[in-house]
């Protein structure tokens, strides 16, 4: 289920939150701090996000290049650039314009909303036991008596970090500071309360957990 985004920002400062963000929102990211190698890292990607101004090669030849070499890539531009002309010569190739400062709940919408419009995600749930994971709706089913499961912005985000790494074993560090985007501190109970509260949700017995495996003296996993 992994989306792949290229990222590309010179900022480091910006470049780090955006990444850290999108990343504990279950997005993998490829960020890049210029756009020389922007052509060729974006084979494979599903969107990419691009600041105007950047060291070298401009956002605007970076953007125009890319969309010659995958006409059908949705460009999301960044830029402190708000002038109409700014703004319309992005437009001529990119498919939405985010202008700075911007909230990080505003880009993960607009992000949502171009992946949704190329297609990216699948109509067909991903079935996982007796779950029916609706990526492109961000809904989840019980397909035992068709109700849908509610989450909270935070389960829903560890869920989805867990389901975009589907198979592989995660350390509590990992799920951590992949969703708080902070470092994990030793002895921290946050996430297991969280997991707790998600499997009495998800999970048909709570006690044996099907869904969300605890992996003993690792962490966890959402098997396929």
């Amino acid at each position: 289920m992994g989306i792949h985004l290229l990222y590309i920002e010179d900022d480091a400062e910006i470049g780090s939150w955006v990444n850290e963000d999108l990343g504990g929102r279950g997005y993998e990211v490829t960020w890049l701090q210029n756009g020389e190698r922007a052509v060729e890292q974006a084979a494979g990607c599903r969107l990419v996000i691009l600041d105007v101004m950047l060291p070298g090669l401009d956002g605007f030849t970076v953007g125009q290049r890319l969309k010659k070499a995958y006409p059908d890539l949705p460009i999301l531009m960044l830029s402190a650039r708000t002038s109409i002309d700014d703004k319309l010569e992005g437009l001529q190739f990119a498919d939405d314009y985010l202008t700075k400062p911007f909230h990080p709940d505003e880009l993960a919408a607009r992000i949502e909303v171009l992946l949704r419009r190329s297609g990216s995600y699948s109509t067909e749930p991903l079935v996982l036991k007796h779950l029916l994971v609706y990526e492109r709706e961000n809904r989840i089913v019980n397909n035992d008596n068709g109700e849908e499961i509610l989450l909270t912005g935070k389960q829903f985000q560890i869920f989805t970090y867990l389901l975009r790494h589907l198979g592989q074993i995660l350390t509590k560090e990992q799920i951590y500071e992949g969703v708080w985007g902070d470092p994990y501190l030793d002895g921290d109970k946050t996430l297991m309360v969280h997991i707790r509260y998600l499997r009495e949700k998800l999970e048909r017995d709570p006690a044996n957990p099907e869904i969300i495996e605890t992996v003993r003296g690792v962490g966890y996993r959402v098997k396929s």
